[in-house]
């Protein structure tokens, strides 16, 4: 029967007595490691809801030096992306046992920095990384701290990105495939590696079988600077190529309001696949990052450093592929 909440805290010896399965088998079911079935698993952790009880956490840091916590910081939560990406971390760290906070930097460095020094301050077990641009804004804080940064080069740090050169190629390639040969480029911010490596891959291929109509640039935002909406509206493309699909939406949106049909008078093709691609009229044919997989990957390559017997390893790189995502944006163009 359940405990009564004014009994002493259930321990790991009062769990494995009511499972009646060893001390060890219920500290690897709980811990999630070692040598225990499913089954028995499954029946070790319904006692313990049973008796509520929980990990003392104090006493799991002092006995192995972990705490089962790992930390996440991201750049921009308004941006639809990291969201998403956050959940899907979440889960793949909850999936090997752990808990993880999040921190937004607020795409300030100065936050950035705070952020990281008040990691290293609490004692994670490890940091999963999105840094705002292609800098190291740690200033030696996580020296101890084992780490993996996603979509960025920052020396030093083992990395999960994406071949973006091989993912704008493969935008590109949609557009000619679909007769286009007047294009345009909208960029992201140009101080971050990926989204011109995104951006070279794209227009090297439309140099090289059509013309390139434009390249501008945008914030990550729906909102549109003039030089944008001025080549969106005059730069004679049949087709755009929106290197992130905040971008793509507010192209979308603008070319709306000018009475261009999408994509009856122009083509629009995204990048990254938020949830809102696929909701927005009509729904937005994208690049996909698949970010189930790159949170999978981020976590395995995390937790292979945190319990390695020497964490702050040599860095190391883990490229993901991108896809395709066809749906109502892109049309022929004879």
């Amino acid at each position: 029967m359940p405990r009564n909440p004014a009994d002493k805290r259930a321990t790991l010896k009062d769990l494995a007595r009511e499972a009646g399965v060893s001390l060890a088998s219920a500290s690897y079911a709980v811990n999630g490691n070692g040598s225990v079935g499913e089954q028995t698993r499954a029946h070790i952790l319904e006692v313990a809801r049973r008796i509520g009880y929980r990990q003392n956490v104090a006493a799991r840091v002092m006995k192995t030096g972990r705490s089962g916590n790992l930390a996440l910081v991201l750049p921009d939560l308004t941006n639809p992306f990291f969201p998403t990406l956050a959940q899907a971390l979440f889960r793949s760290a909850r999936a090997r046992g752990y808990g993880m906070f999040l921190i937004d930097t607020e795409g300030n460095e100065n936050l950035e920095h705070s952020a990281l020094s008040m990691v290293s301050d609490i004692g994670v077990d490890g940091l999963v990384w999105f840094p705002i641009r292609d800098k190291d804004t740690s200033k030696g804080v996580l020296a101890h701290t084992p780490v993996v940064v996603l979509d960025r080069t920052v020396p030093g740090f083992s990395a999960i990105g994406i071949d973006y050169l091989h993912a704008g190629q493969l935008a590109a390639r949609h557009l000619l495939d679909a007769g286009h040969r007047r294009i345009g480029i909208i960029s992201g911010p140009g101080d971050v590696a990926s989204m011109r490596d995104r951006c070279e891959g794209a227009q090297a291929l439309i140099e090289a079988e059509g013309e390139l109509a434009f390249r501008v640039e945008n914030a990550f935002s729906v909102d549109l600077e003039p030089p944008v909406i001025d080549a969106l509206l005059h730069g004679g493309a049949t087709a755009i190529f929106a290197a992130a699909d905040v971008i793509a939406i507010g192209a979308l949106r603008h070319a709306h309001t000018q009475g261009l049909r999408v994509p009856g008078d122009l083509s629009i093709l995204g990048f990254d696949d938020i949830p809102l691609a696929e909701q927005n009229v009509p729904p937005l044919t994208t690049i996909e990052l698949p970010v189930e997989t790159i949170a999978a990957s981020a976590i395995d390559a995390l937790l292979a450093r945190v319990e390695a017997s020497s964490p702050i390893a040599a860095p190391a790189t883990t490229l993901v592929t991108t896809n395709l995502v066809v749906r109502a944006t892109v049309g022929t163009c004879d």
